[in-house]
């Protein structure tokens, strides 16, 4: 029988490396007094989204998403859709972003006020994918220069739509990045 060089006798270890396990092992850093008091707990201030970033939402194989772009000092609303219609820069669409607005040369008007953002859009809802209806709402949610201070998800954002007269379609950007409509009590459903 022939013998391989890997299968050949065991060497016994020698002490030094044991105790050297034993000694690694054992200090671990963990003592026996139990725990202490670490001492109060972190304080700060809750960040807020900076006042000159817009955050436009588009689209990737996994939903909506938001992309940050730099917004000039005293921008709002009408300065985060037109961002929007612009549609991703060429760094986004290379990272697979995209939108489902119709292209072309369209014009959605905005109007901030206390809590809420006014769209004026250019088409019928009907007219538009549901993720487009998101993209707008949840932009114009988020967009900086909205008097009230509210956070992007209470920002009643109410929709007009094109050639229609009546009471606009009131709804808010979900924490998901998708447009919920609002039911009777105000919140959406």
């Amino acid at each position: 029988m022939r013998h391989l060089p890997w299968h050949g006798p065991r060497i016994p270890a020698a002490p030094a490396v044991w105790v050297l396990a034993a000694a690694l092992l054992a200090g671990c850093g963990v003592t026996a007094t139990g725990p202490s008091r670490a001492g109060a707990p972190a304080r700060g201030q809750r960040v807020e989204a900076q006042a000159h970033v817009f955050r436009v939402y588009f689209l990737t194989s996994r939903g909506i998403w938001p992309v940050a772009r730099t917004a000039p000092e005293g921008a709002g609303p009408q300065g985060a859709l037109d961002e929007l219609l612009a549609g991703p820069a060429p760094s986004e669409r290379a990272r697979g972003l995209v939108t489902a607005l119709p292209s072309g040369a369209h014009r959605v008007r905005a109007r901030a006020s206390r809590g809420a953002v006014d769209l004026y859009l250019p088409w019928l809802v009907s007219e538009l994918d549901r993720t487009a209806v998101s993209q707008l709402v949840c932009t114009a949610a988020a967009a900086p220069g909205i008097p009230g201070g509210e956070r992007p998800q209470d920002v009643v954002v109410r929709i007009h739509e094109s050639g229609l007269r009546g009471e606009a379609w009131p709804v808010l950007c979900d924490g998901s990045g998708a447009a919920a409509p609002l039911n009777t009590g105000g919140r959406a459903r």
